[in-house]
């Protein structure tokens, strides 16, 4: 048996074996290491593509906000102008009816000045 040298047989297809392995271990980590890399492509198309989605949606619900912002600005818009009308309403028949308790309140003064004269 020599195994100083190792040229024997035995050693041989022992170094081949393990040539083998070597390359088959390289084989699997460089395998690994494509799929990592599809992997990451496809996680950055899927992030590209989600930025996109999300991107139109966003738009399509500020689109929508935007018109409901409209919508209820006429609401308001008309309630407002229906509001200041009732209060000039209101402040007109403020107006009369301060005319109506002063000429009242004259025709009172009146009546009473009547009632209370003096015999003549």
């Amino acid at each position: 048996m020599m195994l100083e040298g190792k040229s024997g047989p035995y050693f041989s297809s022992l170094d081949s074996s393990i040539e083998i392995l070597k390359k088959r271990a390289q084989e699997l980590i460089e395998n690994i290491n494509e799929s990592r890399q599809k992997d990451h492509a496809l996680m950055t198309n899927f992030r590209d593509s989600l930025k996109i989605k999300v991107s139109d949606l966003t738009e399509k619900l500020e689109e929508r906000m935007y018109q409901l912002y409209n919508h209820h600005n006429k609401i308001i818009q008309e309630k407002l102008q229906e509001f200041t009308q009732k209060m000039a309403k209101i402040s007109h028949l403020e107006t009369e009816l301060k005319q109506v308790c002063h000429t009242v309140e004259t025709v009172y003064k009146d009546f009473q000045d009547l009632c209370v004269q003096p015999e003549v």
